[in-house]
C-alpha cells in the first residue's frame, strides 16, 4: 500500500507566471507531504505504508521547428515533438524557469502543461541540505526508511542527456532540459557537502581558483564591495576549524548576477567534481582563474595566459567527452578577459601583448609531469604550440563545453621549467603577493563586463549541438 498527497490535475499555463505557480504549488504540496509523514516517523508513530510524493513535471507539444531569433541558442524545441523534464527546488530555480518558460511560449505561442510526475522524491532530497537523516532517526528507524519513504536511486541520476547519449524510447517524450529533477537535487546536496553553504548563495557567474591567497583577497574584495555598486551582500562558510574541501565564498546581487569563488584545491578531479554540481545551476559563465608553468622562454613569471585552446591529457573526462572533441574558445569570454587585463594593468590594444599571451594550455593529471621524459613530452606540447601547462583548466573549459556553461581560462606564469626556472619556496611567496591582487582584479572586471551582456547573447550557439533541449 502506497500513501500518497491527493491528486492535482494537470493545468495547461498560458504564461510563465501562471506556469511557476503550479511548478510551486505541485512541488510544495508533495515535499510538505513528506516532511509531515516524516515528522510522524520522528515522533514515534509507528508508520504502516509506504509515503511517496512526486516530482512537479513541465511539458510541451509542438508541430513546428521555430524560434522569433535565430541568434539564440536555446529557447525552441528542435524539431516537432513533445517534450518534457521533472523539476524542483523552485525556491532555487524560480527566476530560471521564468526565463526558460518565457523563451519557450515566445517561439512556439503554446502553452505549457504543468502536472505531477511518476518519478518519486527521495525523502532525503525533500528534507533539504541542512537536514541529517542519522541526527534525528534510531538505528532501527533507519533500517526501516527504505520501506517506508523512497531513497535515492542512481540509475535515473545519469549524465545521458548532456552527453548527447540519451534515447527516449518507444512513446517515451523527449527531454527538455539537461538535467532531472533528481540529478539536480544530488547536485544540490553535494554542493552543500563540498562547499560549505546552501546552493540558493550560488551566483549566476562562478570563478575557479586552487589557491587560498586567491580566496583571501576575495573576502578583502567582496567585504569592501559589499551593499556598493548594487552588490547585495557577501557571505562565506561559517567559521570552522576545518574548512569544507572545496569552500565557496559569494559576492552576492538581488538578481542572483553576482560572483561566486570557488577554492577547488589541485587537480582535474576536483575540478570536473564541482563543475558536475555547479552546472545545475545554470550558471552563465565560470572561469579558471589560476597559476601555470610557462612553456616558452619569452614568458616572464607573471605574464598573463589566456587560453584559447586546450591539450587535454587530464583524463577524467574521456569517458564522456574524449579528448579529440575540440573545445572552441568562446569570443564573448575571451573579449572581456583580455579587455579586462588591459583595463587593470594599465595597457590598450597592441601593447596587452607585452604581459599577456593567447594560445593553447596544456592541461595533465600530473603533477609532476616535470619529471617525465623531456624527449617525449617536448614532442607533444612543441606539436600542439602549447604555451602553458596546468591540471585544471582544460577540465573546467571541457566541463563547460559539455554542460552548456560558457567558460574561460586566464592563467598567471608562475614558474619555467623547462627553462631551468622551478617553483621553489621562497620564488613563489614573492610572485604570489605581486600578482594575486591584480590577477583577481582582473577576473571579477571580467565578470562584470560579461554581467551586461543578455544571457541570450552570453550563452553561445557553440555549445548547443544539433538535437538540444530547449532549456537552457
Amino acid at each position: 500500500m502506497i500513501h500518497s498527497p491527493d491528486m492535482i490535475a494537470p493545468k495547461t499555463c498560458e504564461t510563465p507566471e501562471e506556469a511557476l505557480a503550479q511548478v510551486a504549488a505541485a512541488y510544495d504540496t508533495h515535499i510538505g507531504f513528506l516532511r509531515g509523514r516524516f515528522d510522524e516517523l520522528v515522533n514515534g508513530n509507528t508508520l504502516t505504508e509506504r509515503s511517496r510524493a512526486y516530482y512537479p513535471y513541465a511539458k510541451i507539444s509542438t508541430k513546428l521547428a521555430r524560434r522569433a531569433d535565430t541568434r539564440m541558442s536555446y529557447g525552441f524545441a528542435p524539431r516537432p515533438g513533445i517534450y518534457s523534464t521533472t523539476l524542483t527546488r523552485p525556491d532555487i530555480f524560480g527566476r530560471y524557469y521564468l526565463e526558460q518558460f518565457r523563451h519557450i511560449i515566445k517561439n512556439h505561442d503554446i502553452a505549457i502543461e504543468v502536472g505531477v510526475s511518476d518519478t518519486p522524491i527521495p525523502l532525503h532530497f525533500a528534507l533539504g541540505e541542512e537536514f541529517h537523516l542519522e541526527g534525528d532517526l534510531k538505528p532501527e528507524q533507519l533500517q526501516d526508511l527504505p520501506d517506508l519513504f523512497d531513497v535515492p536511486d542512481l540509475s535515473i541520476m545519469d549524465d545521458e542527456i548532456a552527453n548527447g547519449t540519451f534515447m527516449p524510447a518507444e512513446g517515451q517524450d523527449h527531454p527538455l532540459a539537461l538535467f532531472t529533477a533528481p540529478r539536480v537535487d544530488l547536485s544540490l546536496q553535494r554542493l552543500r557537502h563540498y562547499c560549505g553553504m546552501p546552493a540558493e548563495h550560488f551566483q549566476n557567474f562562478v570563478i575557479f581558483t586552487n589557491y587560498q591567497f586567491y580566496i583571501d583577497e576575495f573576502v578583502k574584495i567582496g567585504e569592501d564591495k559589499a551593499q556598493k555598486n548594487g552588490y547585495l551582500d557577501f557571505t562565506q562558510p561559517e567559521p570552522s576549524p576545518r574548512l569544507p574541501q572545496m569552500p565557496a565564498y559569494h559576492l552576492k546581487r538581488e538578481d542572483g548576477k553576482g560572483i561566486t569563488m570557488v577554492n577547488i584545491g589541485v587537480g582535474p578531479s576536483n575540478a570536473k567534481t564541482i563543475t558536475d554540481h555547479i552546472a545545475v545551476l545554470r550558471p552563465h559563465a565560470w572561469l579558471m582563474l589560476g597559476h601555470c608553468a610557462g612553456l616558452r622562454n619569452s614568458q616572464s613569471l607573471g605574464d598573463y595566459v589566456l587560453a584559447h585552446g586546450y591539450l587535454r591529457e587530464d583524463n577524467i573526462l574521456d569517458s564522456d567527452l574524449p579528448p579529440n572533441i575540440p573545445i572552441p574558445a568562446l569570443a564573448e569570454i575571451q573579449q572581456a578577459l583580455e579587455k579586462a587585463v588591459g583595463e587593470i594593468c594599465g595597457f590598450d590594444g597592441y601593447d596587452v601583448k607585452k604581459i599577456m599571451r593567447t594560445g593553447t594550455v596544456a592541461t595533465t593529471d600530473d603533477r609532476n609531469w616535470e619529471l617525465r621524459s623531456s624527449i617525449r613530452q617536448n614532442k607533444r606540447l612543441s606539436q600542439s604550440r602549447a604555451i602553458a601547462m596546468d591540471m585544471e583548466s582544460g577540465t573546467i573549459a571541457a566541463n563547460g563545453f559539455r554542460f552548456r556553461v560558457p567558460y574561460g581560462t586566464l592563467l598567471c606564469v608562475s614558474d619555467k621549467p623547462l627553462h631551468g626556472q622551478l617553483k621553489l619556496p621562497g620564488m613563489a611567496n614573492s610572485f604570489y603577493r605581486q600578482r594575486v591582487d591584480q590577477h583577481l582584479q582582473v577576473g571579477i572586471r571580467a565578470m562584470e563586463m560579461l554581467r551586461e551582456l543578455d544571457p541570450e547573447k552570453l550563452h553561445s550557439r557553440k555549445l548547443r549541438s544539433f538535437n538540444e533541449v530547449a532549456f537552457q
